[in-house]
């Protein structure tokens, strides 16, 4: 076996998600040619490494769209899982690695790389790394040599297990503590993870084995939580209990924290294995990686959150209560009903697009935002994802990643946002924000809600609520207007 040598074509899947979104931007700046394939192109608008990859449309449930991606490349990451369990998950699972690993084999693919889940397959783990590991076995069954690695909890700005950690110690001074709290746990920070990623290419003994990676502490996740708790300078107290079962932990950590109850479950399940590296193989295949223990991956997390430079987050892939609904580009109208609101406005098209495309997070809504909170807490009781997912930036959006209780399907750069509701609605909703220069000067201010309601309960709901959202939707256009006008007085000043 070879070392894929720098300057050849290497196929990343997953590249909206959490791990493939950072790992694409390093392969490039160690000198690979990288092609994305994804199943919406769309989804990688606003990413700035976009100019420089190529991008293939494709699905790995679909073999018949993987061929043309699979053309020419050396090697190829493979880093798709369904983290939400639901039924028939693992089959999924299955059947997506062996559509990958034949595509790749036919195309002469020299190597596969797997990300998978470290535990120890000789006891009894959760159906979710049961899943992983038989994940990385169909894919060797392919018959092209795999690298697979095997971590447990990552840990990094933005990852399901830290963004868990963070608003559990961030909003709760003393936390009732389930048995899983104390199982033996291996973190590894984020940039650890991507050093292994990118050294298996040049790594030849790598291919064909299985390779457990983790940091320098091994600890509980009771420990995790104590230990970002003293980085934050908190005092925190943790009560332990016997009876909280994985699936009443879920529904804890739905009401607490952005992570839904149908991805926190399997997460939580997989904690009651012990999950550390029972082998020194990492080391011996690469002795130039030296992980970090614990408390520098947070303090590493902490000063990206701080600096506002949040690469991806768990929340980039299309996870929801309703699924991984394909983008729906609103050209007609039939069955629909909307609520459109227009307004001039002396401002450039530029400013007019800051000021709507800095909506949500930690600014808010600018009007009545209580009531969105109240919007987003009652869709926490039913099972929803809320408001707690906030937003990755501030100020810049991309397609595809969270908002709130809504997903950004479209961002057109000084002109266009348009959102799609995630929060438990009978029907389906977008929220579209969109300005046009006039040639006098000036803008006109557009602000569109549409409905596709479900039966009779979507005509209720959408009627129901229509006085109340016309009063919010009023207000918030002229808050829009309002602090388009205070950006474009502080670019003056």
């Amino acid at each position: 076996m070879q070392t894929i040598a720098k300057g050849s074509l290497v196929l990343v899947t997953g590249a909206t998600g959490y791990i493939g979104g950072r790992l694409v931007p390093r392969l490039l700046q160690a000198g690979y040619r990288v092609r994305c394939l994804v199943r919406d192109p769309a989804r990688l608008q606003g990413r700035p490494w976009l100019d420089q990859v190529e991008v293939a449309s494709g699905d790995v449930m679909r073999p018949e769209s993987l061929a043309p991606a699979m053309t020419g490349v050396a090697a190829a990451y493979y880093l798709v899982h369904s983290m939400a369990g639901g039924q028939g998950f693992h089959e999924r699972d299955l059947a997506a690695a062996r559509h990958f690993g034949a595509t790749a084999a036919a195309a002469g693919v020299g190597r596969i790389v797997y990300l998978g889940g470290l535990g120890d397959p000789a006891t009894q783990l959760s159906q979710h790394l049961r899943s992983r590991q038989q994940t990385g076995e169909a894919l060797r069954a392919s018959g092209v040599p795999v690298t697979e690695f095997r971590a447990g909890v990552i840990v990094g700005s933005g990852s399901i297990s830290f963004e868990l950690i963070r608003y559990l110690i961030e909003r709760l001074p003393v936390m009732i503590c389930p048995q899983w709290l104390y199982t033996c746990i291996q973190p590894i920070g984020i940039r650890n993870v991507l050093e292994y990623l990118i050294a298996a290419l040049e790594t030849p003994e790598s291919a064909g084995e299985i390779v457990e990676i983790g940091g320098a502490d091994v600890l509980t996740y009771g420990d995790m939580m104590l230990g970002y708790a003293r980085a934050r300078g908190l005092k925190r107290r943790l009560v332990p209990i016997p009876i909280l079962t994985p699936r009443l932990s879920s529904y804890w950590v739905h009401l607490v924290t952005p992570i839904p109850a149908a991805i926190a479950q399997p997460l939580i399940e997989g904690l009651r294995n012990e999950v550390i590296v029972r082998d020194d193989k990492a080391r011996r295949l690469f002795p130039e990686i030296v992980p970090f223990g614990y408390q520098r991956a947070v303090e590493l997390a902490l000063a990206r959150l701080d600096s506002g430079e949040v690469e991806t987050m768990w929340s980039d892939a299309l996870m929801t209560t309703q699924g991984d609904v394909p983008a729906v580009v609103l050209s007609t109208l039939e069955g629909m009903n909307l609520e459109h609101r227009q307004r001039h406005v002396p401002e450039p098209a530029e400013t007019v697009f800051r000021a709507f495309a800095g909506l949500g997070g930690s600014r808010g809504w600018l009007y009545m935002n209580w009531v969105w909170h109240l919007r987003g807490l009652l869709d926490r009781l039913v099972g929803g994802v809320g408001m707690r997912r906030g937003r990755r930036d501030p100020d810049n959006l991309r397609v595809g990643e969270a908002l709130d209780f809504w997903r950004v399907e479209a961002v057109e750069p000084d002109h266009l946002i348009r959102l799609r509701a995630e929060m438990k609605v009978p029907g389906r909703a977008w929220l579209q924000f969109h300005v046009h220069p006039q040639p006098g000067g000036g803008s006109v201010l557009s602000q569109t809600a549409y409905f596709a309601p479900k039966g009779l309960w979507g005509l209720v709901y959408w009627y129901g609520l229509y006085p109340i959202h016309q009063v919010i939707f009023a207000g918030m256009i002229r808050k829009i207007a309002e602090r388009a006008a205070r950006l474009e007085a502080a670019g003056r000043g």
